[in-house]
């Protein structure tokens, strides 16, 4: 397996810091807001990471943090006319609520910021002891020259840096590029007790916190959107290393940006779609495919039109396991034959080349057309084939809910009915009536009634 690790700029061997198991720290929302859609494409990848490494056999530890004391918190709360902490609760919540609903399973574990105050002041007073921090006025900043590292990541010279998009210009900063690690409290703002007064932790310092108490000094994967490589893990790097002197995460993984018109989508642009607005139009699963058919670290554009795109490939998953009637032998014991074990290990290779879920999916659809040749030629391996479709498509999180996908909804009547028809369209064919015989069929099809004649008869689905 290799991985393409945002510290070296290469694909990587991935060999775990303990074998068999894997540490994964995920940069989870700023619970100000309801998440978007390009913050769902992040969550919804590095959850298959931890997924197919699953898969694979590891025992994965996946830690997802909840940022819930932030500027843009206080901010909505002004805005609300509520307290920080009701705002952090009530987006917390549907946080939850939409990854279910987007089909992500949970981590292991979810910190919240203000959960680890304590353990953040006590890794800034050991960054000031050591000489990487310095006290102004309250204000606790991290000396960004006494870190020999510093720009590792993002590939930034110190001496060229500018200001990242969370670091303030202050003239008390012995460099521009020096970052807050505590706040001094302000008027009417949450605020804790520390050796510098009342104030509150810096965003790059929380997420080192949690990500040490509860994975340790030294991780496997450390993953977010590409925008966060500077300055927020290049600043969790400063900190950590400086500390300990050990290598703080050994892969680094990014996705890129989701677009809107040649955009990148961000709630300070205003160009956004709430993904629970978006799954009140689409299902779940057709958002999943837009996001997997490309690969991770690509820019890919936002459009309702290629959502529909997507919902239709779906559907036609779920259709060649209807048209073999699947649900009437999900639940039997099936061999997968010697030779179509090499469609695993496509599957597997694609996955294991940074984790290329396009090419994953074509594999799937090779999957659905066997599936359908088979059973056309009323080979017997057709069912091997379905059960090897669904195997698979279920690590990318296709066929969540499938007893339910594939049930028709036709009510007794409009089943008769429609056997009513195929019996009258039975008759047309054996008067050689074909022209009449052919419209019922397609009109049927019309219907999202697909019908197929066989040797025992005609049989008809409920097209999905």
């Amino acid at each position: 397996m290799r991985i393409y690790n945002t510290l070296s700029k290469t694909k990587e061997e991935f060999v775990p810091v303990e074998p068999g198991q894997v540490k994964i720290y995920a940069c989870g929302p700023t619970v100000y807001n309801y998440f978007h859609v390009g913050n769902a494409r992040t969550f919804l990848f590095f959850d298959i990471v931890r997924t197919y490494l699953t898969y694979k056999g590891y025992q994965v530890k996946y830690i997802q943090n909840l940022t819930d004391i932030d500027d843009k918190l206080i901010q909505q709360s002004i805005d609300e006319d509520l307290p920080v902490n009701v705002i952090a609760e009530k987006y917390i919540e549907g946080f939850f609520t939409d990854i279910e609903a987007l089909g992500l399973r949970k981590a292991d574990d979810y910190p919240r910021a203000t959960e680890y105050i304590i353990e953040m002041i006590e890794l800034i007073r050991k960054l000031e002891k050591e000489g990487f921090a310095y006290n102004v006025n309250g204000d606790v900043y991290f000396s960004v020259a006494s870190f020999n590292g510093y720009g590792k990541l993002s590939g930034k010279n110190l001496e060229e840096l500018k200001a990242g998009a969370r670091v303030e210009e202050n003239p008390d900063k012995k460099h521009h590029a020096d970052f807050t690690l505590w706040k001094s409290a302000k008027p009417g703002e949450p605020s804790w007790d520390s050796p510098w007064g009342k104030g509150r932790p810096g965003w790059h310092t929380e997420c080192v916190v949690m990500s040490q108490k509860l994975l340790g000094d030294s991780i496997d994967i450390h993953c977010g959107a590409v925008d966060l490589i500077f300055p927020h893990h290049e600043n969790e790097i400063a900190q950590a290393e400086a500390i300990t002197g050990r290598q703080f995460v050994k892969y680094w993984m990014h996705g890129g940006f989701l677009n809107i018109s040649g955009e990148k989508m961000s709630k300070s642009l205003q160009n956004f779609f709430l993904t629970r607005d978006i799954l009140q139009k689409y299902d779940a699963e057709a958002l999943r495919f837009f996001f997997l058919s490309k690969h991770y670290r690509s820019t890919i554009d936002f459009s309702e039109e290629l959502i529909k795109e997507a919902d239709r490939a779906v559907k036609s998953l779920y259709q060649a396991l209807n048209e073999v009637d699947y649900s009437a032998f999900k639940n039997e014991k099936v061999t997968i034959p010697e030779e179509m074990e090499e469609f695993r290990q496509k599957f597997e290779n694609a996955m294991e080349d940074d984790f290329n879920t396009a090419k994953a999916i074509a594999v799937i659809f090779e999957l659905a057309k066997l599936t359908k040749i088979n059973f056309l030629k009323t080979r017997d391996n057709y069912k091997a084939s379905a059960f090897l479709l669904v195997e698979l498509g279920s690590i990318l999180g296709f066929f969540s809910n499938l007893d339910e996908k594939l049930a028709t909804n036709l009510n007794d009547l409009s089943g008769k009915l429609i056997d009513l028809l195929l019996s009258c369209r039975t008759r047309l064919k054996q008067e050689k009536n074909w022209q009449l015989a052919d419209l019922i069929r397609d009109d049927l099809n019309e219907l999202g009634i697909q019908i197929k004649d066989t040797a025992e008869g005609t049989i008809w689905r409920l097209n999905r």
